[in-house]
């Protein structure tokens, strides 16, 4: 198993699931979500329609994820998933850490090999790039030990800013 950070475009990388930092209305925003809405096509926008339509009426719950297909992206899945959103209120580290095992599951489940992640929480809402990695590293590495036969072996960060790619890779080295 593979834990990696990269500088880069998430909505570029070659890999089975994105996942991407939605907000509960799953329908595109800012930031990562819009750039994905936007690289994947209108077909992106449809599925959400669809989830909101019919399984997520409500939208997706903050520490929830979902997939759709990825439509125009080089990758097969969206795994969707909410973030807690520090300006208002949602500053619990644990429902930051489950966007991360959740789009994990979902990842699994779906018997992805390789997986792209943003740094979920550490744009809009207002999460410390040191604090939002160390919650993404940590979760991610007990869910990988949580899981020995899990059939991902690719688990890349995908981090937009030099900023973020460093409070990522010190994350990782700190073990």
């Amino acid at each position: 198993m593979a834990i990696m950070t990269v500088l880069g475009d998430i909505t570029r990388q070659d890999v089975d699931v994105v996942v991407n930092a939605a907000n509960s209305t799953l329908l595109g925003g800012g930031g990562v979500d819009g750039a994905i809405h936007a690289a994947a096509g209108p077909g992106l926008l449809a599925a959400c329609r669809e989830l909101r339509r019919t399984t997520w009426p409500q939208g997706l719950p903050v520490g929830h994820a979902v997939a759709t297909p990825a439509f125009d992206l080089p990758a097969r899945w969206v795994v969707h998933t909410v973030g807690p959103d520090r300006h208002r209120g949602q500053d619990d580290p644990a429902l930051l850490a489950s966007c991360f095992t959740a789009s994990l599951d979902v990842a699994d489940g779906l018997g992805a090999t390789s997986i792209a992640m943003p740094a979920v929480g550490a744009g809009v809402y207002g999460w410390d790039a040191v604090q939002a990695a160390d919650v993404a590293v940590g979760a991610t590495r007990s869910w990988v030990d949580a899981h020995p036969t899990t059939p991902l072996t690719v688990i890349r960060f995908v981090l937009f800013s030099p900023r973020l790619l460093a409070a990522f890779d010190a994350a990782l080295a700190r073990g």
